[in-house]
């Protein structure tokens, strides 16, 4: 029995290190998990207040299964909706730490 390792299994489907297969990839890989952590900010932030999904959808003026996209990472949030939501959710402020630049105050 051969076994194969996982690297080259990984670069057999998504290319080689530094091709632009792989990188195109690894960013969208990137983007999917930030949009699985700022959904979970928003459904710990939505149960914390006792909302349901529903009652944050109102008050935002959107459906439910919207909420329920965002929460489970799988619709792009823009800054604007981000602020809408986390404002409804009764969090006064949002700062996104760019490292070695600094910090920017969202809203």
């Amino acid at each position: 029995m051969k076994l194969t390792p996982a690297s080259e299994l990984v670069d057999e489907v998504w290319g080689k290190i530094g091709t632009p297969e792989r990188d195109g990839m690894e960013a969208q890989l990137k983007e999917e998990l930030n949009a699985y952590f700022v959904g979970e900010a928003i459904k710990k932030a939505r149960k914390a207040k006792n909302l349901t999904q529903e009652e944050l959808g109102e008050l935002l003026g959107v459906q439910r299964a919207q909420i329920s996209r965002l929460e489970k990472g799988k619709s792009v949030i823009t800054l604007p909706t981000m602020s809408r939501v986390f404002k409804a959710l009764g969090i006064k402020s949002g700062v996104l730490d760019l490292g070695s630049v600094g910090k920017v105050v969202l809203w």
